[in-house]
């Protein structure tokens, strides 16, 4: 185990917290003022550019593999665990960009596995081939809804946000690593010449 220091700790549970509460803050105030998805039209902010739409997503990444909650819910912890075993037992943590693009994964991870889970308690308003009326709901409540053209993008919410945020402060980590991994193979070249 690699020592970290405190203050990374702060940084990382902060941002994973406090992402996750707004995610869950922002999903419960949306579904509680437009109800249940098909219960109330769009409400436009920016009309036919962005609005607020309730949906529920029982699959991933635009609305991939549904009904696999459960392989969904298992992915999400076992990743939060590796997250928190590669920051905090191997060290990452210690590298700031890293500590903050997994501080924003981590949020985004929880925030939907509480739904997955159920937790809010939703029952299906609608009945399709993977439920019934009345069941339970173990899906991602998705409340935001940008148009692309006349195309609306799939709805999503913060939580989705905060993953993509991750993912592209990961790449832009990996972009880092690489010009430096390549200056110094130049480095170390020019000063066998």
């Amino acid at each position: 185990m690699k020592t970290v220091p405190a203050n990374r700790y702060v940084v990382f549970f902060s941002i994973a917290v406090v992402g996750c509460l707004a995610d869950l803050a922002t999903k419960s105030w949306v579904f509680g003022r437009l109800g249940m998805p098909g219960e109330q039209p769009i409400f436009w902010l920016w009309p036919d550019v962005f609005g607020l739409q309730t949906n529920l997503n029982e699959g991933g990444l635009f609305g991939m593999g549904q009904g696999r909650v459960v392989q969904f819910a298992a992915v999400s912890v076992i990743a939060a665990i590796g997250v928190l075993y590669w920051l905090f037992w191997v060290g990452a943590a210690r590298d700031r960009l890293l500590n903050v693009a997994l501080g924003c994964v981590t949020a985004g991870i929880f925030g939907n596995l509480f739904d997955r889970l159920g937790l809010p308690g939703l029952s299906w308003n609608y009945a399709n081939s993977l439920h019934e009326v009345g069941e339970p709901v173990f899906a991602v409540r998705d409340w935001i809804l940008v148009m692309i053209g006349r195309l609306p993008w799939p709805t999503f919410n913060i939580a989705d946000s905060l993953l993509v945020c991750g993912a592209c402060l990961l790449g832009i980590h990996a972009l880092i690593d690489w010009r430096k991994e390549r200056a110094a193979a130049r480095n170390s070249k020019s000063v066998q010449s």
